[in-house]
């Protein structure tokens, strides 16, 4: 579960809260997390098909990834994502945000954000 992932903030890159008074949903939240490159529940350990760009949505929780690098495609991990994800949240623990997870690509970064589906 992403609450066992212990971060320090690092693993992300310009975080900015984009809209404080959204008010989303935890267990839709973390469903939309494992619903990234057409789900990574249960056994799947990271993204695959290699998408440049992705979405997992889940009630009024959208994720959108973007791979930064031109010609880039996302294969992060499970793991690697779920920590993204919360370190983001150190800094927006309320709300929608744009982020970068550090790595997670081919080359590059990923490109993220919460917001309103």
């Amino acid at each position: 579960a992403p609450a066992d992932q212990q971060v320090s903030g690092s693993e992300v890159t310009g975080t900015t809260c984009t809209d404080t008074s959204v008010a989303f949903n935890t267990h839709d939240t973390n469903v939309a997390i494992l619903g990234i490159c057409g789900g990574i529940a249960g056994s799947i350990q990271k993204c695959g098909g290699s998408p440049t760009s992705t979405t997992g949505q889940s009630g009024t929780s959208k994720f959108t990834l973007d791979a930064t690098d031109a010609g880039s495609t996302i294969n992060i991990s499970k793991g690697r994502w779920e920590r993204c994800v919360k370190a983001a949240q150190i800094t927006c623990p309320k709300g929608a945000f744009d982020s970068t997870c550090v790595g997670g690509a081919t080359t590059g970064d990923v490109k993220f954000s919460l917001a309103a589906a």
